[in-house]
């Protein structure tokens, strides 16, 4: 028989977990704020945007954008851990608030294994090596031969090109100066106009450059075939074990209740299964990420340890 204080307690107990329950049956009954880290016209806003109302279709309730920027996405991300967790409140993250904030600042207010519950994956994207036109070499290969014994320069707009720049430097021997910018932008311009020996941009605006002839585009940083630039080379066909991508994702205050945490996963797998949407991502140089919840949040560990290896290697001092 269960003791007199142990069924009291259960009785009280009992009106709020039916009321919680009732809660999670009728939700979503308003519209639900998607925190974007970082300020209108990012990778990271571009992509919210692109999902925002498909994912409101899907859900029956608008999804409303809210970017809170700031600290390299540290502020929003913030704003997420220590919100309510009734399934209004999700985030965009992807790999710089995931995992390499975690690496690089020493005062962190969010863990992003603990604080967070996965939804799920939505694209990835790799860096792309662009070098002046006239640089030496025909190839990948070719161009590594001549660098070899020079003193190069790479630009970098942000931790992410720090870092690539870093792991190529260590795995081609190169001997490299890297260059600091405020954005990747004027690395690139740089590039182009011979003042830089290369940089790793992000792959659209890259691309873009490329395909308009003012930089070479030598190699990508999957550690294979990029489906939508076949022509460029992964790093890793010369360098082996070079991989490296930027990846988004959707996650929730971490206490979300499961059902709700389902229901969203649900909503996103039949946005990622819309051919519209897929042909978005595909314009903007995304590809899709295939991906369950638990799948992503096993990834994201593992991501969180590899940058971890990748930020020592830079020699980045946190901050």
């Amino acid at each position: 028989m269960m003791p007199r204080h142990l069924t009291r307690r259960a009785a009280l107990a009992l009106p709020a977990l039916l009321l919680a329950s009732r809660a999670e049956a009728a939700w979503p009954e308003r519209p639900i704020r998607l925190v974007v880290p970082f300020p209108p016209g990012s990778g990271t806003d571009i992509l919210a945007r692109l999902l925002a109302e498909p994912l409101g279709r899907a859900l029956a309730q608008p999804v409303v954008i809210e970017n809170r920027p700031g600290a390299n996405g540290v502020v929003g991300a913030e704003v997420v851990a220590k919100a309510p967790a009734d399934g209004y409140t999700l985030m965009m993250m992807g790999t710089s608030v995931a995992a390499i904030n975690p690496h690089t600042l020493r005062r962190l207010p969010y863990d992003p294994i603990r604080d967070f519950a996965p939804v799920g994956a939505i694209a990835e994207t790799p860096y792309v090596l662009v070098v002046p036109p006239g640089a030496p070499g025909a190839d990948l290969a070719g161009w590594l031969a001549a660098a070899r014994g020079r003193d190069l320069t790479l630009g970098y707009g942000n931790a992410g090109g720090q870092i690539m720049g870093a792991m190529l430097a260590d795995m081609a021997r190169l001997k490299l100066t890297l260059v600091p910018y405020r954005g990747s932008t004027e690395a690139l311009t740089d590039v182009s106009a011979g003042r830089l020996d290369m940089t790793f941009a992000d792959f659209g605006m890259g691309m873009q450059q490329a395909q308009a002839g003012r930089v070479r585009a030598l190699a990508q940083s999957l550690g294979q075939p990029f489906p939508l630039a076949p022509e460029v080379p992964p790093l890793a066909t010369a360098l082996p074990g070079f991989d490296a991508s930027v990846w988004f994702s959707v996650v929730a205050p971490a206490a979300t209740p499961g059902p709700l945490l389902a229901a969203l996963e649900a909503a996103m797998g039949r946005v990622l299964a819309e051919r519209d949407f897929a042909a978005k991502l595909t314009g903007h140089g995304l590809a899709p990420m295939r991906m369950s919840a638990a799948g992503f949040g096993q990834f994201m560990q593992r991501q969180l340890a590899l940058w971890g290896e990748r930020v020592r290697l830079a020699g980045i001092e946190p901050q």
